[in-house]
């Protein structure tokens, strides 16, 4: 059984910085582009980043490009986020997905994802 379990989220302050982390089981996780993803209340699930099976590249939203830092471990399999410079407007739930094989060309849909974790609330204050 696969399972992605998120933590790392909190209440913080705007400029703060946090770390998310996904711990990934039940896949071979190296086989696996990871990404996270973020859902804002009363928005959809928006693409945060992704990283490739060998964390050789990453790709990421442009509201979140200079602050946000996605990367893996593959011994662990784990893949983490860190977030630097907190904004109120990065509150959300946030995600990681496990998507198998490549990173592709259409990363930033939920779709292209198989499997999901239950998330971490992330919430800035301001």
């Amino acid at each position: 059984q696969v399972q992605l379990v998120e933590s790392g989220g909190g209440l913080v302050q705007a400029g703060d910085s946090l770390r998310l982390s996904c711990a990934a089981s039940g896949l071979s996780f190296s086989t696996y582009a990871m990404g996270w993803f973020r859902q804002a209340p009363g928005k959809e699930r928006e693409f945060v980043a992704v990283i490739t099976w060998s964390g050789g590249s990453a790709y990421y939203a442009d509201s979140v490009k200079g602050r946000f830092t996605i990367s893996r471990d593959n011994a662990k399999n784990t893949v983490y986020l860190q977030i630097d410079s907190l904004k109120p407007e990065d509150t959300a739930v946030y995600y990681c997905a496990a998507k198998w094989g490549r990173v592709g060309n259409s990363y930033i849909r939920t779709n292209e994802y198989n499997y999901w974790g239950q998330g971490t609330q992330v919430t800035v204050s301001s």
